[in-house]
């Protein structure tokens, strides 16, 4: 019995304390809750101190474990501003404090050493400042520390690693530590990566401290000021399990360590920006995980070396900006997984092998700027699904083809400063997502294609120094570029160049084939029309010629007084030679009357001969029709009959005279 009492009694003490405990943890959250000066997001609004609210369950990102003691404060980029409550030492069970991508300044307050359960400490993306305290070494069952993105200044303490038996991370990176890389970095023994990238580290690169954890497969170190030789074969076999290696952005110097792609973990690998010098080394063995070779911006020399072709997997191949020659080798080709080649910045020349065209996943092409000659390869269209496409720089000649539109993904296009020349294909204009288009200093000819208005997203455009005619297309935007965009281009005018378009002058447009079939059909239409109408012309002449000759005149003068003896009808001439006024024919139609002028007559009437001043003298014929011609229409379309006979026996047929009792014709 006394023992039952005995137990009851410890149960009940060991639930107060829990009690009393549980309260005190809420108090500590709620006194780290009043370091806060700012919640923009009101994250901590759950953080209620009302007595039925409880951590475990109400405040946001804490979690507690079975006994309802805090294991977990996540608050993960909520801007909260303030600094770090010392209190949060008070948490005995807490196991991960990750506040990554807030606002705390300060320092880490020296009380934290006494919180034991530790595993994950991430203060990253913060504003933390001053030195990085050595007592964080001190926390046993540290696993991961993460101080990041901070304003830490001063040497990394070799004591933060005096105590890292279980430590599998560490990153300072994005801070303003200075002095060497720490060697006591080999007592952590778990450590599988750290990252002090982005500082301003001096110093070599302690390859043995750094290699003795066996597990180490991150290694970064990259825009420091780290200097000296890297050996290559020690690194090799000390980092055994490597996968990701970026020592770029030091001062290195020496041969560049390219032994380490043989490393059969190695994905990830970034010499580049540093002082590596001497001709590419043949690479005899490559990992068939590595995806990343950078070992641009360099003083490498040489030619590109087969070995590297000989990792099939690689995805990024970055040479650029070194001293490389020789030519790019159709091997390349072989690299079937390449998304990134850069070769720019090189004394590489000869041509661009066709071989470049089978790498189907290719995204970024980078051959600016080298000593390339002859044409762009059509082969280029079969990598669909390319983003920038740079062959700037060169000494490339022949024609842009037809067929880049086949690369629908493209963004990005620099072919300027080359020897290209024809025209701009107006397949470009189905690049419809390309935001950046150059093809200045070159000798391309031609009109710009109204088809680039297809190209709604240009940020940039330039023509210029070019050899291009004809008015610039108004299309949307193209107004933004300015004139410098089109510049010396002697035969392109209209706005933004200040040169006007002249009106009615020579097109600069050219024709399509059918468009030219149209016109020179046309043409042809058009000169048949003009020889016939030449000749209706001169038909027209020859009678209107003829119908001169005929002169019609009343044979009654406007001031007859109406006489018996006055004539009263219509006198009809066919030629010229023959008095044409009434007063010169009126003694003649009265010889038609006089008996003494009759020289003959016939059938179908009499004949008179009647003289004129001047000596002219005519025939004249008094025809007998009455009863067979009925009205004048009637005789003049008798007489017209006759007047058309054309024959040598017959005499000329000078006119007619019609009245309503006479009718006679003249020879």
């Amino acid at each position: 019995m006394n023992n039952l009492r005995r137990l009851t009694l410890l149960l009940l003490l060991h639930l107060l304390v829990s009690l009393a405990s549980a309260a005190t943890e809420k108090q500590i959250l709620l006194e780290f809750k009043s370091a806060v000066t700012d919640d923009p997001l009101g994250v901590l609004r759950s953080w209620d101190p009302s007595p039925g609210r409880s951590p475990c369950s109400d405040f946001a990102g804490v979690t507690c474990n079975a006994s309802g003691f805090v294991v977990k404060i996540l608050l993960h980029r909520t801007n909260l501003s303030g600094t770090l409550a010392p209190t949060l030492s008070g948490l005995r069970s807490l196991q991960i404090l990750s506040l990554f991508g807030n606002r705390f300044s300060g320092d880490i307050p020296p009380e934290f050493v006494s919180i034991g359960t530790l595993r994950k400490l991430n203060l990253s993306e913060n504003a933390l400042s001053g030195p990085v305290p050595g007592f964080l070494g001190d926390l046993p069952s540290l696993r991961l520390l993460d101080l990041s993105g901070n304003a830490f200044d001063g040497e990394i303490p070799e004591e933060l690693f005096k105590n890292c038996f279980r430590t599998r991370f560490v990153s300072l990176a994005r801070n303003g530590l200075s002095g060497p890389i720490p060697s006591s970095v080999s007592n952590c023994y778990n450590l599988v990566g750290f990252d002090y990238s982005r500082n301003r580290l001096i110093g070599g690169f302690p390859i043995p401290e750094i290699c003795a954890p066996p597990d180490l497969a991150f290694i970064s170190v990259a825009s420091n000021s780290l200097s000296g030789d890297i050996n290559g074969r020690v690194f090799a076999s000390g980092c055994r399990n490597l996968e990701f290696l970026d020592i770029g952005g030091n001062s290195f110097t020496g041969a560049v360590p390219l032994e380490l792609l043989g490393l059969r973990n190695l994905t990830y690998f970034n010499a580049s920006r540093n002082a590596f010098q001497g001709e590419m080394p043949e690479i005899g063995v490559c990992g068939d995980r590595l995806h990343v070779i950078d070992v641009s911006l360099n003083n490498l020399s040489g030619s590109i070396g087969l070995g590297v072709l000989n990792c099939r997997g690689l995805r990024v191949l970055d040479l650029g900006l070194n001293r490389l020659d020789g030519t790019i080798p159709p091997e390349i080709g072989n690299l079937k997984s390449l998304s990134v080649l850069k070769l720019r910045n090189n004394l590489i020349g000869g041509r661009i092998p066709e071989e470049i065209g089978s790498i189907e996943l290719l995204q970024i092409l980078d051959l600016h700027y080298l000593q390339l000659v002859g044409g762009i390869p059509a082969s280029i269209s079969d990598c669909r699904f390319l983003l920038q496409l740079d062959f700037s720089g060169n000494n490339l000649a022949g024609e842009i083809p037809q067929t880049l539109y086949n690369m629908t993904y493209l963004e990005f296009l620099d072919l300027h400063r080359n020897r290209l020349n024809g025209s701009i294909p107006s397949s470009l204009g189905q690049l419809s997502r390309v935001h950046f288009l150059d093809l200045s200093e070159n000798s391309l000819s031609g009109p710009i294609p109204s088809s680039l208005g297809n190209l709604t997203l240009l940020s940039n455009f330039n023509v210029s120094y070019n050899l291009l005619t004809g008015a610039i297309p108004a299309i949307t935007g193209f107004q933004n570029f300015g004139p410098t965009a089109f510049s010396h281009n002697t035969g392109l005018c209209g706005p933004p160049l200040d040169t006007p378009c002249k009106t009615g002058g020579k097109r600069t447009r050219l024709l399509s084939l059918s468009a030219v079939i149209a016109i020179v059909a046309a043409a042809v239409i058009l000169t048949g029309v003009c020889v016939i109408t030449v000749m209706n012309v001169r038909a027209r002449r020859r009678r209107r010629t003829e119908d001169d000759v005929i002169m019609v005149s009343e044979s009654t003068p406007p001031t007859s007084t109406g006489g018996p003896n006055v004539i009263i009808g219509k006198l009809v001439l066919f030629s010229k030679s023959l008095p044409s006024r009434y007063e010169d024919w009126e003694a003649g139609t009265k010889a038609l009357l006089d008996k003494d002028c009759l020289i003959g007559g016939g059938s179908i009437g009499t004949v008179y001969k009647t003289s004129f001043e001047g000596g002219v003298s005519v025939a004249v014929k008094k025809l007998e029709t009455l009863g067979r011609i009925r009205s004048q229409e009637e005789f003049e379309h008798e007489i017209g009959q006759l007047g058309n006979l054309r024959h040598q026996n017959l005499v000329a047929f000078q006119g007619y005279y019609w009245s309503s009792t006479m009718h006679t014709s003249m020879d």
